[in-house]
């Protein structure tokens, strides 16, 4: 899976009540959850932003309350994935169970700037900096983990999973 778009950067401790604010977690359709994402830290992210963008943040993001909606807001929104330093560890899990990429470098995020155009290759953990020339490794997923993301999430990987049984 080949992923492409323009950089969105933000700092460090990027939390999920700013990724998602609470007063919309009651919100269960994703593209509408999607239209309010980070709307508590860059209430204009959603209107700026195109589908296929690319999050770029320091370290920790995604800190915060374990709430499942903020990674599927992220998603919802359009952003094709997320690059930072670090992600607080539910997130991370939260971001792979939906089916939201999300990559580790700490190269990628300090060279890459606002507006940058980016292209990351799911599979290989490679980004590259279309506008820079420059190219920044990810840490790789085990297979199992990349499965996850390549089929959607969670749910459609056990569904999957679960029809490939039933045929034998």
């Amino acid at each position: 899976m080949k992923l492409r778009g323009h950089a969105h950067k933000f700092g460090k401790n990027v939390d999920t009540d700013v990724i998602i604010p609470g007063k919309y977690c009651n919100i269960v359709d994703q593209a509408e959850l999607g239209k309010h994402a980070l709307e508590g830290i860059d209430p204009e992210y959603t209107t700026r932003m195109k589908p296929g963008d690319i999050i770029v943040a320091d370290r920790n993001f995604g800190c915060g309350s374990s709430r499942e909606v903020a990674p599927i807001a992220i998603k919802g929104s359009g952003t094709s994935a997320v690059i930072a330093k670090s992600f607080a560890r539910i997130f991370y899990r939260n971001a792979l169970n939906i089916g939201l990429p999300i990559f580790e470098s700490d190269e990628a995020v300090d060279r890459i700037d606002a507006g940058d155009e980016i292209e990351v290759e799911a599979a290989s953990g490679t980004i590259r900096n279309v506008t820079k020339g420059e190219t920044y490794a990810a840490a790789q997923f085990p297979p199992f983990m990349q499965s996850l993301v390549d089929a959607g999430g969670l749910v459609p990987y056990v569904e999957r999973r679960l029809a490939e049984r039933a045929k034998t």
